[in-house]
């Protein structure tokens, strides 16, 4: 059973209503401001790796991309995360956003990821181009892939309004300490870390260093690459889980990330219509309290 099957299967039973049915509590969505300016940005946006990378005459799952981005921006959400790396997804989101009128109105942030300066220079101007930009919100180095480097030029595009913020990403454990370094020793806005209730290990140390360094964290593999979804794999929502307006599994996770105040933004990938409509309303409501919190580790 897959996210998809567990939610329809949810709802027929009653355990969590159709998703046309769902009510938004709120009317705005939560957002949590960036130290660097005060800027506020909504807690969750999208991911898009490997979901947004769809050749563009398959226009079924076109379409399906093109409502992601509408809920996604309907709904309150500004920030879509993507990179080279993941194929056609700059070029998607681009042409998609432009065709619906909001990629201006969109928080966009992609990545550098080859080495050497003008290889990277070539890289983000190209990502520019697929994304429709002028300027890019959000450019940060990929896995820290020769960061010396690339933090000099991203410098200097800031300086010049070529991006208006610079951040650093990784996603695995033994590349912390050279995360924790560059927090220390450069001026940067932005941190990408993966963070999820089973995966708890960035909150040691990268996120408390975030705070008292003031910068603005996106969490990424916020389901555990969908792992997380087999753990509960059969188990009903703890009806507990209404006290912070929790209506679903995907909410469960993705509000235990957004309670803790360290982290700005969450970014769940989907290339599927009623997964955006799911996760955007973690964004709405109340959150876990830290014994809630202690409650949703033991029940997963």
């Amino acid at each position: 059973m897959n996210r998809r099957e567990s939610l329809r299967y949810l709802a027929a039973l009653g355990v969590v209503p159709l998703f046309a049915n769902w009510k938004f509590i709120d009317e705005e969505i939560m957002k949590r401001t960036i130290p660097a300016t005060g800027e506020s940005l909504p807690v969750v946006g999208t991911g898009t790796w490997e979901t947004f990378d769809v050749d563009e005459t398959v226009t079924a799952e076109m379409k399906q991309l093109k409502e992601v981005l509408s809920i996604l921006a309907n709904k309150g959400g500004k920030v879509v995360d993507t990179s080279p790396m993941y194929g056609f997804a700059e070029k998607n989101v681009g042409n998609l956003s432009t065709e619906l009128g909001i990629n201006d109105k969109l928080f966009m942030a992609t990545k550098v990821w080859t080495t050497g300066k003008e290889r990277g220079i070539e890289q983000m101007n190209n990502s520019l181009s697929l994304m429709k930009r002028d300027k890019m919100d959000l450019m940060q180095i990929h896995n820290l892939v020769d960061w010396q480097t690339h933090i000099k030029t991203l410098r200097d595009w800031k300086e010049k309004g070529k991006i208006r913020y610079l951040g650093i990403t990784h996603y695995r454990e033994e590349a912390y300490a050279d995360m924790e370094h560059i927090m220390k020793t450069e001026p940067i806005d932005f941190i990408q870390v993966n963070y999820n209730i089973a995966d708890r290990k960035s909150a040691d140390r990268i996120l408390p260093l975030a705070r008292e360094k003031n910068l603005a964290v996106i969490t990424s593999q916020p389901f555990g690459t969908g792992k997380l979804f087999q753990r509960v794999k059969g188990k009903s929502l703890p009806s507990w889980a209404s006290e912070f307006d929790c209506k679903s599994w995907a909410q469960f996770f993705l509000k235990f990330i957004i309670s803790n105040p360290a982290v700005t933004c969450v970014i769940p990938g989907t290339g599927l219509p009623e997964h955006m409509l799911d996760n955007i309303q973690a964004g709405f409501g109340r959150l876990p309290d830290e014994k809630q919190r202690e409650m949703m580790i033991k029940a997963v």
